[in-house]
């Protein structure tokens, strides 16, 4: 499962649903919710986020949280 996976599932969000607002395939909605290979894009992650009433800046923090830079101690 992804982490879009497992957002949908801590918000009990309709895949089905999504889909038909989104303009996605039921199978690429469960693509992007099950398959960790899958690549999500933004443009696809933004139209997810307002068809779920949610602010596409948080969905994406909470999709990518595990994403790191490779040099944490960049100077400003």
């Amino acid at each position: 499962m992804t982490r879009l996976g497992e957002f949908f599932d801590e918000k009990s969000i309709n895949k089905s649903a999504v889909a038909r607002k989104t303009g996605l395939s039921t199978s690429r909605i469960g693509q992007l919710t099950n398959n960790p290979k899958t690549i999500l894009s933004a443009a696809e992650l933004y139209l997810i986020a307002k068809a779920i009433t949610e602010d596409p800046c948080k969905l994406l923090d909470y999709v990518c949280q595990d994403l790191k830079l490779a040099n944490e101690s960049i100077s400003k």
